[in-house]
Formats: C-alpha cells, sequence, structure tokens
C-alpha cells in the first residue's frame, strides 16, 4: 500500500488533466477533416476511374479493411482500455509492459494477415477478378497499420488525442496526392472507359492508401518521442509494489482484443458478405460484371463516402471516451461515469443529426459538386439513406461505451443478430425486386438501426445513468428540421440568382450552419455550465449571452 508522500512522487502526466469535451472536439475535428480530405480527393479520382474503377476499388477495400479491423485495428482500444485502467491507479510500470506486449502482439499477428491476404487475393475477391491487384497491393499495409496503431493506443491512454488527430490528417493528405497521382500514371497506358483502364486506376488509388499510413507512422514516431521522456519520468516515479509479469499482460490483452476482434470481423464481415450477396445475386440474374461494378463503385464510392463522413465523429468521440469512461468505471466513480456518457451522446447527437438531414436536402447540390457527372441514383439513395447517419453514430457510440464499462461481448451479440436479419433481407431484396443499388441503401439502413437499438438495450441493462432527452434528441432533431428548410430554400435562391452550383453549395451550407447553432442553443434551454462543457464552450458562450439565449 502507498503511503501520502509515495502518491506524491509520483508524476501525473499533463495530458491526463485534459478536458474530455476539449480531446473529443479535436479528434473529431481531425476525423472531419480526415473525412473531408478524402471526400474532396474522390472526385478527381473519380473522373480518372469512374464507377467501375470505384467499384474495383472498394470490393478490395471491403476485404482490406475487414482483415486490417481483425488484425491490428483491435489494437488502440485494447491498449487505450488498459493502459487507462493502470493509469487510473497508479501503475504507470505495468502501462510500459502493455505498450510492450502489445508491440510483439501487433508485429506477428500483422506481418501473418498480411502475407495471407497477399496470397490469397485471387480467391477473396473472385467475384470481381479485376479487383485482385488493388487488394495485393493493399496487403502490405495491413502489417504497417499495425505500428501505427500500437502508437496512437498508446498515447490515446495517456488523454492526449493531439498526435492521433495530426497523424490521421497526415495520412489522408498523402493518401489523396498519392491515390491521385498513382491512378492516373497506372491508368494512363490504357483507353479509358474501358475494363483495363478502371482496373490499373483502382491499383493506383490503392497505392495511397499505403503511403498515407507510412507517412502516419514517420509523424506518430516524432510525436511519441517528443512525449517520451515524460512518459519515462512517470514510469520511473512509480514506487507501487504491484509489478505484473508479462505473461499476464499478455493474457490480458488477448482476454480484451478477442472480443474486440469478434466485433470487428462481426462489424466489417457486414460490407464484405454485402459486396459478395450482391455480386452473387446480380450475377444470377444475368446482370453485367461491368453494370455490377459500376452501380458497387456508386455505393462504396460516393453513398457510403458521404455517409460515412459525419460518423467519423461518433468513432473519434468513443475513441476518447474508452479512456475516459474505463478510467472513472475502473475506480468505482458512477458519478462521474454517467457524465461522460450523457456528455459524448450530446456532442454526438448534437452534430450527427443536422448532418444527416444536410445531407438528405442537399444530396443533389453536394453530389453535383464533388463528382461531376455522378450517375443521378445516387442523388436518390442519398435521400433516402441519410438516416442512417444518426444510428450508425448510435451505434458507434454505444459500442465504445459498453466496451469501456467492460461488457465487451454485448456489442458482438448485439452485431451479430442485426448482422443475420440484414443479410436475410439484403438477400430478398435483392433476389425478388429488381431494388440492386436500393436493396444496399435499405439494408444499411436496416443494420444500423438494429445495431443502434440492440445497444442501447443493453447499456440500460448494465448502468443506471438516466439520459437527457430533451438536449439529447430532441433539441437537435427540432433544430435540424428548420435547418434544414433553411439549407435548402436558401440554395434555391441563391442558384436562381448566380445560377452557380458550387457558390449557391457553400452559401447555403454556411447560412444553415449559423441558423442551426442559435436555433439549437435556443431550443435546448442550456445553463452556462453545460454550454461551457461544449467544444469551444467560451466562445459559444458569448455568442449565446449575446443572442440571450441562455438559461440562467
Amino acid at each position: 500500500m502507498q503511503n501520502d508522500n509515495e502518491k506524491k512522487k509520483i508524476k501525473k502526466p499533463s495530458g491526463m488533466r485534459t478536458n474530455f469535451a476539449f480531446q473529443a472536439a479535436v479528434l473529431a475535428g481531425a476525423g472531419i477533416l480526415s473525412r473531408v480530405i478524402g471526400l474532396l480527393y474522390r472526385s478527381p479520382l473519380f473522373q480518372i476511374i469512374g464507377d467501375e474503377g470505384n467499384g474495383y476499388y472498394g470490393t478490395a477495400y471491403a476485404i482490406y479493411s475487414m482483415i486490417l479491423m481483425i488484425a491490428t485495428y483491435s489494437i488502440p482500444t485494447a491498449v487505450s482500455k488498459i493502459i487507462s485502467g493502470k493509469l487510473a491507479l497508479g501503475e504507470y510500470r505495468n502501462a510500459r509492459r502493455v505498450f510492450k506486449c502489445a508491440f510483439i502482439y501487433v508485429v506477428s499477428v500483422g506481418l501473418v494477415a498480411a502475407v495471407l491476404t497477399f496470397a490469397f487475393a485471387p480467391a477473396l475477391v473472385k467475384e470481381q477478378p479485376n479487383a485482385i491487384l488493388s487488394l495485393q497491393i493493399l496487403a502490405p499495409t495491413i502489417f504497417l497499420s499495425g505500428f501505427l496503431a500500437i502508437y496512437r493506443g498508446y498515447l490515446q491512454a495517456y488523454k492526449t488525442m493531439i498526435p492521433t488527430s495530426i497523424s490521421q490528417i497526415i495520412e489522408q493528405i498523402a493518401n489523396a496526392v498519392v491515390s491521385v497521382l498513382a491512378a492516373y500514371l497506372m491508368s494512363r497506358p490504357f483507353v479509358p472507359g474501358t475494363s483495363e483502364h478502371a482496373k490499373y486506376g483502382a491499383a493506383g488509388s490503392a497505392m495511397g492508401t499505403g503511403a498515407g499510413v507510412l507517412c502516419g507512422i514517420i509523424y506518430i514516431l516524432i510525436a511519441y518521442a517528443g512525449r517520451r521522456k515524460e512518459i519515462m519520468e512517470t514510469v520511473e516515479s512509480d514506487v507501487s509494489s504491484n509489478v505484473e509479469s508479462y505473461g499476464k499482460l499478455f493474457r490480458q490483452i488477448v482476454m480484451i482484443v478477442t472480443p474486440i476482434i469478434i466485433a470487428a470481423f462481426v462489424y466489417n464481415i457486414t460490407t464484405t458478405v454485402d459486396m459478395k450477396i450482391f455480386y452473387n445475386v446480380l450475377n444470377s440474374k444475368n446482370v453485367d460484371r461491368v453494370e455490377s461494378a459500376n452501380l458497387y463503385g456508386i455505393f462504396s464510392g460516393q453513398y457510403m463516402v458521404l455517409i460515412n463522413l459525419p460518423v467519423s465523429i461518433a468513432s473519434a468521440v468513443g475513441t476518447t471516451l474508452i479512456p475516459n469512461i474505463s478510467g472513472a468505471f475502473t475506480k468505482g466513480d458512477k458519478a462521474e461515469t454517467n457524465h461522460v456518457y450523457n456528455q459524448s451522446m450530446s456532442i454526438t447527437m448534437m452534430v450527427t443529426i443536422p448532418c444527416a438531414v444536410g445531407i438528405g436536402v442537399l444530396s443533389e447540390p453536394i453530389i453535383t459538386l464533388l463528382f461531376r457527372g455522378a450517375d443521378p441514383l445516387v442523388f436518390k439513395a442519398l435521400t433516402t439513406g441519410c438516416i442512417s447517419v444518426v444510428f450508425y453514430s448510435l451505434s458507434t457510440l454505444t459500442n465504445s461505451i459498453l466496451q469501456g464499462i467492460g461488457k465487451v461481448m454485448e456489442p458482438v451479440k448485439n452485431a451479430t443478430l442485426a448482422l443475420l436479419i440484414h443479410l436475410v433481407f439484403l438477400a430478398a431484396i435483392l433476389k425478388f425486386t429488381d431494388a440492386k443499388l436500393f436493396g444496399l441503401v435499405a439494408a444499411t439502413i436496416l443494420y444500423s438501426l438494429l445495431a443502434c437499438i440492440f445497444n442501447h438495450i443493453s447499456v440500460s441493462k448494465y448502468m443506471s445513468t438516466k439520459l437527457d432527452v430533451k438536449k439529447i434528441y430532441l433539441a437537435p432533431a427540432v433544430a435540424s428540421i428548420f435547418m434544414g428548410i433553411v439549407a435548402w430554400g436558401s440554395y434555391q435562391i441563391f442558384y436562381h440568382l448566380i445560377h452557380m452550383n458550387s457558390v449557391s453549395v457553400v452559401l447555403a451550407i454556411l447560412l444553415a450552419v449559423i441558423f442551426y447553432a442559435a436555433a439549437i442553443l435556443a431550443v435546448g434551454g442550456y445553463t452556462k455550465e453545460e454550454i461551457l462543457a461544449m467544444p469551444k464552450g467560451t466562445l459559444i458562450l458569448k455568442l449565446a449571452e449575446k443572442l440571450h439565449l441562455v438559461r440562467e
């Protein structure tokens, strides 16, 4: 047992004093910026490889992302969760040992996964042989991603999201530049519009993914080097007698990683199985392979890219949430656990609900701006499927909540049940109707809704917290409805006056954001304390006070 003097010797890292809302805002901001960069480069890439090339790349990427999640992406969550628990108890030496064990795990598992993906690529994407080359190019990135994941998770456990945020942005910039350049150079020898042109263009785009990860690794190592002295000081100052063996810590990692791997498998196999069902059912109905690739390219290269943009906010909040809620839960602090839960839900819904409405009402002008010459089918798909933004965001966040309180198998059970219902529905709608693209859209809506409902039931079962329904759901929903009217109406007016889609879209979005900010404050009835707890709370409070929108 440590006495008071010994406890004083332990130097807590400055990052551990950082505000949860600020960290969530930093990571969410970086996630949004990364997604925006990813969205913007899709436009020139689309002009080079078209829907067909996007279809080949999307097919390869579905397999790659599933294997990547299983092999390495579970590591940041596991490392962050275990180390944050150790840090909360002042066990800095054990935290360092966890990092070393996780590093060994990543190197071995990542290498095996990369080699197997490369070797079995022809079998993994047999439905679209033109996607084989793209998958083989993506394979080494699985190994590289492990190194990036381990350092991100380690620094996140110290509650500093800045390195992760900046590395995400650097990764995406490098990905964008190399993807477009490599796609252009590799497809150039072939006639535009042919399958060979699309195949090699997609392969060039795959090169950008690896280049982005490599640049992210370089930055995160530099960031780690800057924090290493501070981290090692905490390790050296640790005088606790509880030093766990590497074997025990490795078993802890495996125990945490295994259910997360299973969950990652379930979540990501959804995309993979959807893709295979889509191709196989359409093939059984004698739909041409090129048409199938074009439709899947629309779904993966345009529809899901826009849907995933606001969902990244929930992912960022969830990443920030795990060490905070895990630390509070480990210490038995129910009040803090419930506070973090409510705050994370509020931040997520406050942003994702208006994003869903905005995507729905401005789908055509946004797609026209980003993907010149895009198939009109994507306009209708986005208008139909925009609600899934909210469902995916809620399911993503509640996954993190359940993992943070130690109920790691609950999201797995929920996702599996949602997946089984979803697959039956998808196969039936594709087989017995001519839905095609809209079959995929409808199935993703159903899956995200079911996962959201099942997770909410689980959270209610294990946590006695009471959510503020008005502030979390009703206020953003009401404000977003009126914001949607403003966004649509202002776009129509601007376009009628200046006949320029790009300028009209930007002006409409800016006006909608300003209107929503005022509307959410007016409808939500927030107190000064609640506003200050928001990201950039001081600035928002000044605006709210000027508009007399603060509740006393």
